[in-house]
């Protein structure tokens, strides 16, 4: 079971390592560059709106929306770069960060799920033995009770004559 300070623990890393990454993409894509900087305004402007996704998806601790925030920014950064808006030089160096980025959310997105399936089998198995428990009391409740003879004394006994009795 997770504890909750591991869990700050690994949300704290995981925000760091995110906030740094998403400030390098962010500096990749400065809108106030100059237009020879190899990314034209608009398109900076369009691609810092697509950080903002990831980074808000990011800090919501949802790596899968993250992911799909992450790979519309790659779509637009695409779009971008075969219209001339963004130079290769500018479009490699912006891909370096997605892709640091990429890394950090598929392993949070794994430590996630594995999380969530730990905590599924957790539940699933108590609430087997639970259900186990009660089938068990239930049979116990319905089993047949043998009544048990009254041991008979094969004619040896002292017909009912107690010690020091004469009959």
């Amino acid at each position: 079971m997770n504890r909750p300070k591991d869990r700050h623990r690994k949300f704290g890393r995981l925000t760091a390592v995110i906030t740094a990454l998403i400030l390098m993409l962010a500096s990749a894509l400065v809108a106030c560059a100059p237009v020879d900087s190899g990314l034209q305004r608009d398109a900076a402007r369009q691609l810092q709106e697509r950080v903002l996704g990831v980074s808000q998806a990011a800090a919501g601790n949802d790596p899968a929306g993250a992911l799909s925030a992450l790979e519309r920014l790659e779509a637009d950064l695409a779009a971008a770069s075969s219209s001339g808006q963004v130079s290769e030089d500018r479009r490699r160096s912006i891909m370096t960060a997605v892709a640091a980025v990429r890394a950090d959310l598929v392993a949070s997105k794994a430590a996630a799920d594995a999380a969530a399936a730990k905590a599924a089998a957790e539940a699933a198995a108590a609430e087997k033995a639970t259900a186990d428990a009660a089938a068990a009391a239930k049979a116990a409740e319905d089993a047949p009770v043998s009544v048990a003879p009254p041991p008979s004394d094969n004619g040896k006994g002292n017909g009912g004559k107690g010690k020091g009795k004469a009959g």
